[in-house]
């Protein structure tokens, strides 16, 4: 009995929109496009949309990455499916953000790049959807790395299915829509029609950590429990829901908790802050309201307001601002900085500060310092 063909999640493609794959030529991708146009090409409850492809040349590889391009030209041309492609260059990339004191990986400005250019892609009309081909495989490795690096919620959700991108004039979005679907039941796909695909060897390299996860640290887990990947997949789905309903609580009770600048006498707010301080970056919080909340939405609360001035709290941060507002015990004695006193503050992430008063406890950012003029 033949393998049954790959479910593709039609629930976000629209009878009608500009729909274009990302292929890079391996075999989860050259799987998403086949599938795409055959579910294109039938007579019946066929998808409606006009399919393109786009390929996003990195200017790493060498020879290896133009062989892959020939393979995806060769491979749009035999099924009539128009190709964008896109030379890029994550070297220059990465030298860029080396320079603006934001370093990236090689993974992360490879990542960035194609979502950058994606964007673009919708921005400039040439597509109202883009489609990725991640797989439940590529769900589970995402979400064992966040919770190797401590992340929240928001990071255990993992890859989403949609993500929308807002334009004033061409919104759009990016869409997986094999999202469900195993990574060797794209190959036992490929293989069944005698489609060939390219491999990229790079994959192989454990100097990547997605690489190490996946070859070293997940076949060790799967050991324990030969379902740890629908089961990875699965805390994504929890986290993205849990997260989407404290959003929506976040939503309603963040505007009456938020406090703009500093209290002054005789009641009101200022607007205008301390030296070196950025006045459009202030918000504070009554540590009465604070104390009211439960210990989950008040973690949420102050991560929030950190979020409004640009800045991502690690979990010991939020518990050291949590000190410094006197609801959390200090379990760092020793740590001068982990103080409930009035006037104390706490230096947090990038230019993020805080500060407690008698009822508040306010953050804010700082400007830039302002190098002296030569005389």
């Amino acid at each position: 009995m033949a393998n049954p063909e790959p479910t593709l999640d039609r629930t976000h493609i629209r009878p009608g929109d500009r729909v274009c794959a990302a292929v890079s030529g391996g075999a989860d991708s050259v799987a998403l496009l086949l599938l795409l146009h055959a579910a294109n090409s039938q007579p019946r409850n066929s998808l409606g949309v006009g399919l393109s492809a786009v390929h996003v040349h990195h200017g790493l590889r060498g020879d290896e990455a133009d062989a892959d391009l020939a393979f995806v030209e060769e491979l749009c041309a035999r099924l009539e499916v128009p190709l964008h492609i896109v030379h890029a260059s994550v070297p220059a990339r990465i030298a860029r953000a080396r320079e603006a004191g934001q370093p990236e990986t090689v993974e992360e400005a490879a990542r960035n790049l194609r979502y950058d250019l994606f964007r673009q892609l919708i921005a400039d009309g040439h597509a109202n959807s883009i489609l990725t081909a991640h797989t439940l495989d590529d769900q589970a490795e995402t979400v064992l790395m966040k919770l190797l690096r401590g992340a929240w919620t928001e990071g255990l959700s993992g890859i989403h299915p949609v993500v929308l991108v807002p334009n004033a004039t061409h919104p759009g979005r990016i869409l997986r829509p094999l999202l469900g679907v195993r990574r060797a039941e794209l190959v036992a796909f490929l293989e069944l029609r005698n489609q060939p695909w390219r491999t990229d060897f790079s994959n192989a390299d454990e100097a990547f950590t997605r690489n190490r996860i996946r070859h070293t640290v997940l076949p060790v887990l799967r050991a324990e429990n030969p379902a740890i990947d629908q089961a990875l997949a699965n805390l994504a789905v929890l986290a993205r829901e849990d997260e989407a309903r404290w959003q929506s609580e976040l939503s309603r009770i963040l505007p009456q908790l938020l406090l703009p600048g500093k209290p002054v006498r005789g009641g009101g707010r200022a607007v205008s802050t301390a030296p070196g301080e950025s006045a459009a970056n202030s918000v504070a919080i009554e540590i009465d309201r604070l104390r009211l909340l439960d210990p989950a939405l008040r973690r949420r609360v102050v991560r929030a307001a950190a979020r409004q001035l640009g800045a991502r709290l690690t979990f010991d941060q939020t518990a050291r601002l949590l000190v410094l507002a006197g609801l959390l015990p200090n379990s760092n004695p020793g740590d001068p900085t982990a103080s409930a006193r009035t006037g104390s503050t706490l230096l947090l992430a990038g230019q993020l500060r805080a500060q407690r008063s008698p009822r508040e406890l306010r953050l804010y950012r700082e400007a830039p310092s302002k190098s002296p003029k030569n005389l």
